[in-house]
């Protein structure tokens, strides 16, 4: 564990889960995106345009006009190419770690951004598995929060309600039992009438106090 992560966990918190995600899979789901189709039929588009351009009689002077400005409109290539390669980079990057009270998950390609979701803030938490996770026997863990986060749309100031999600690790069914049970017991603790919150809470059935 890394200088980063001893500042955003609290000296209180227990750590109970800590792993990256499958290799493989991330890969393969970096690679295999839905940008995928879109990028090979662009550039299929954009050869036959360039190879029809060259084999007309003016070709030198075609070429000073179109090459540049084929490697310009082949943008959406070079974006999917680009976040292809750079997927090896982003999963030394990418780690999660669960404790007693909150998510934290790292991630980013050049720099490396750090976030976390108390528990308390935590409303669902579901189980999802894509085809490359079934693939390699790897699964995701999705939360979403109760509380409407700010933020900025287009100029405009929205509101979001996603967590953290915990996505192709392979003891997904122990993870996902975990992360349920914490947040289960900690959001209804927070949620759920009780003796006006005392230091003791007798209003539920939970082992987080105080």
């Amino acid at each position: 564990m890394d200088n980063e992560w001893t500042l955003l966990i609290g000296k209180d918190e227990k750590i109970l889960y800590a792993g990256r995600p499958d290799k493989k899979c991330f890969i393969f789901e970096s690679i295999f995106n839905p940008l995928l189709p879109f990028a090979l039929l662009w550039g299929l588009f954009d050869s036959a345009f360039i190879g029809a351009s060259f084999s007309s009689d003016q070709s030198d002077k075609v070429a000073l006009f179109i090459v540049p400005f084929m490697m310009l409109h082949l943008m959406p290539v070079w974006i999917y190419l680009g976040g292809a390669l750079l997927s090896f980079r982003r999963y030394r990057n990418t780690a999660y770690i669960v404790t007693d009270k909150a998510i934290y998950a790292s991630g980013g390609i050049f720099g490396r951004t750090y976030k976390s979701k108390p528990f308390a803030e935590l409303s669902h938490v579901d189980l999802h598995r894509g085809i490359f996770d079934q693939w390699f026997g790897v699964g995701d863990i999705i939360t979403s929060s109760a509380q409407a986060n700010p933020a900025t749309l287009n100029g405009r100031r929205t509101s979001t309600n996603a967590g953290i999600s915990i996505d192709s690790i392979a003891n997904y069914a122990e993870v996902y039992k975990l992360v349920k049970k914490l947040q289960t017991d900690i959001y209804t603790d927070v949620m759920y009438p009780n003796d006006l919150r005392p230091s003791e809470n007798h209003g539920y059935k939970s082992k987080y106090k105080g």
